[in-house]
């Protein structure tokens, strides 16, 4: 059993474009790493039901095996550890919660939604009316 198959289960009945970019890549670091999985790939491109999405998987492939020739040259790790930081990666995962949404940590104001898309009440005789400085 190689890498890829210990990663990913192998018999999927259907995948969605995120799955399906996600296993090309790790089957183009898998390949770079010496680890051939052409059916897997092949599969996954026959699923695609759309030429865009099968050039996104493409293009997940060659990432993949670009970014592990990168990551071998770049460093002295062996297989292993050049999957483990490409594909297992460290997954993050945020409780909505925990969002952050104000102070430091929080969107710039410039971001943040503006009161004047807000409807705002308007009395209608107020443009008429005697302005506030006359009255005593």
């Amino acid at each position: 059993m190689n890498r890829y198959e210990r990663e990913f289960d192998t018999d999927w009945d259907a995948l969605g474009k995120d799955g399906a970019t996600d296993r090309a890549y790790a089957i183009g670091v898998a390949e770079r790493l010496g680890e051939y999985n052409r059916e897997e790939l092949e599969a996954i491109y026959a699923e695609m039901d759309s030429a865009y999405h099968r050039s996104m998987v493409e293009l997940a492939y060659d990432e993949g095996r670009n970014e592990a020739k990168a990551t071998a040259e770049a460093t002295n790790a062996d297989g292993d550890a050049i999957w483990a930081k490409l594909v297992e990666g460290e997954r993050t995962t945020v409780d909505e919660d925990d969002i952050p949404t104000g102070g430091r940590d929080g969107l710039p104001d410039a971001l943040a939604p503006s009161e004047l898309l807000d409807r705002q009440e308007v009395d209608s005789t107020e443009a008429v009316s005697r302005p506030e400085f006359l009255d005593r």
